[in-house]
């Protein structure tokens, strides 16, 4: 727990043990040769503990605290970006298998994500829908007769036919979670998640040259068979799944690019003090002192949101009715002052941070996808807006009530069902939160 937002002295320790951890795996993480998944890393990774803080490694299944993902990320993204961006990557993949999957499907995948033997991958994005979830393509046609077990009757099998484009870990992940459309209803209510092992026949995959050094690639199904054992929810719960991972690891991409915000600002502390220029040093001249003081004060603001929405998120296990917002505040702020602060930081280095290796030069391509993935910026900004006005329309429906009713308060929108179980706890914040934007 947090006291207004300061960290405890045993939070502060693991950040810095975590930094140093980070400083020890980049040598092995340099190794690897850009835009391929890092497996040596992942096994790394597993063997020091830290993925299992992302995916849960046994039974329950029970996830760690938003705030513990923040700080971990933050603290990996500031000394080794590689590793952070491999851990998350495992955990944004095996996410919809934690939060969705079936007791087979958690035992199979779970242990080995968390180990490092396998590599997960959440594949969403299509060439022509990105935070439009509403126009995905990807099409799942029914093959086989209804299941004798569900009462909508939905088919015992699909075949998928499509693409999914910009996906992470592609094409050498050992699965997926897919969303594609079923077709229960238009939009986003139509989308469904399914678990997609990369050995099934009609599946292949093509590697993409990135700006940043990551895995990324583009998946082709090619009628590529599913069952109902491949289901990851509901038919037609998918937007759903989707909603609940993300709404978890939207504040901590604001936390990795923090952690990339402060690494660069420390850079620039240090070169402004010992850089001499016009008879003393860089930090001598007002223009310089200011710009590091408006990065200093940019970037722990930002990291204070994160904190915020991620203490909101554990406060009220996933299920508050404000988190969209919060989480789309926290990675809106964080993502856009990163790449400022990164800016800047270039900027008061000279010519030598645009060379190839300088640690600037890394991080100025590190922090510009951070405001396009997982909803950008501009997507972040509909759904602030969005829910603003909603949470103004509930409040107002909160004080006719008790007006009209004259005794007692009246039970808000986001109070009336607090006790709904999770799944329709976050299917309305996914439907009210943006609809069909992911």
């Amino acid at each position: 727990m947090t006291t207004a937002f300061a960290l405890t002295p045993q939070q502060r320790a693991w950040c810095a043990r975590l930094r140093t951890l980070g400083e020890q795996l980049a040598p092995l993480a340099a190794r690897c040769e850009d835009g391929r998944v890092d497996r040596p890393l992942l096994r790394e990774l597993g063997t020091l503990g830290l993925l299992a803080r992302a995916v849960p490694a046994a039974p329950p299944w029970r996830r760690g605290s938003a705030l513990d993902l923040c700080l971990l990320r933050e603290s990996l993204a500031y000394s080794c970006p590689q590793a952070e961006t491999a851990l998350a990557l495992q955990g944004l993949g095996a996410g919809p298998v934690a939060d969705a999957g079936t007791a087979e499907q958690r035992a199979r995948w779970l242990p080995a994500v968390a180990a490092g033997r396998a590599v997960a991958a959440f594949a969403l994005s299509e060439p022509g829908a990105g935070s439009d979830a509403a126009a995905l393509a990807l099409h799942a046609e029914p093959d086989g007769g209804a299941g004798d077990d569900d009462p909508a009757g939905s088919p015992d099998g699909w075949r998928l036919t499509g693409t999914k484009t910009w996906i992470s870990n592609a094409p050498w992940a050992d699965f997926y979670t897919v969303f594609a459309r079923t077709g229960e209803a238009p939009g986003a209510r139509g989308v469904t998640a399914f678990l997609v092992p990369a050995d099934r026949p009609g599946l292949h995959g093509e590697p993409l040259d990135m700006l940043a050094p990551h895995a990324l690639g583009t998946l082709t199904f090619d009628a590529v068979p599913v069952t109902r054992a491949d289901l990851l929810g509901a038919p037609g719960a998918g937007f759903r799944v989707a909603m609940r991972t993300l709404n978890l690891f939207r504040p901590s991409v604001g936390a990795f690019a923090i952690g990339m915000a402060q690494a660069a600002l420390d850079a620039s502390l240090e070169h402004a003090d010992s850089r001499a220029a016009f008879g003393g040093t860089l930090r001598d001249l007002q223009s310089v002192s200011h710009r590091l003081a408006e990065m200093a004060t940019r970037t722990e603001a930002a990291r204070l949101l994160v904190y915020a929405a991620a203490c909101a998120y554990d406060g009220s296990d996933g299920e508050g009715a404000d988190l969209a917002r919060r989480s789309a505040m926290a990675k809106l702020l964080a993502t856009e002052t990163a790449q400022d602060v990164v800016d800047a930081a270039v900027q008061i280095h000279g010519a030598a941070a645009l060379q190839r290796g300088h640690l600037l030069e890394h991080l100025y391509r590190e922090v510009r996808a951070p405001r396009i993935y997982e909803g950008a910026s501009e997507v972040q900004r509909s759904l602030i807006a969005k829910e603003l006005y909603r949470e103004r329309a509930e409040a107002r429906g909160a004080a006719s009530g008790r007006a009209g009713a004259g005794e007692g308060p009246a039970v808000g929108v986001g109070e009336a069902v607090r006790d709904d179980p999770p799944e329709a706890a976050a299917g309305r914040a996914a439907d009210q939160a943006g609809e069909d934007r992911l």
